[in-house]
């Protein structure tokens, strides 16, 4: 019972982040460094791919390629959590937290979902 309640948060978590995307995606393509191209389009798809992975996560058949691209995104992700950690948690008045919970959404936030995502398909195999 345990295992089908963390399988659903995990494709819940993932699949609201992805929509996430779309409904607020001004908030993302803030914290998307200036070095990076296409802000808007690196936004779009990886939300797409977060709820991607959310319905690969729902079938024991896909599962495994779910996991991988989870752990794929999130360090994808990094250098947007290390632009925020140099913008001292703040995007806008809008969009603005202590600086601290900018580290801890890269350390160790982020590895921790990795892990979840890795030992949630495991527990399954």
């Amino acid at each position: 019972m345990l295992k089908k309640i963390n399988l659903g948060i995990i494709c819940l978590f993932y699949f609201g982040a992805g929509c996430n995307h779309f409904i607020h995606p001004v908030n993302y393509i803030k914290i998307i460094p200036p070095y990076f191209p296409y802000k808007e389009a690196i936004n779009y798809i990886s939300g797409s791919l977060e709820v991607i992975a959310a319905q690969l996560m729902l079938f024991a058949s896909t599962r495994k390629y779910g996991m991988y691209l989870i752990i794929f995104l999130l360090v994808a992700f990094i250098p947007a959590h290390v632009y925020l950690i140099q913008l001292r948690g703040c995007v806008s008045k809008d969009f603005c937290f202590s600086e601290w919970m900018a580290w801890v959404r890269l350390f160790p936030l982020q590895f921790i979902l990795m892990w979840w995502a890795y030992k949630t398909w495991k527990v399954w195999q």
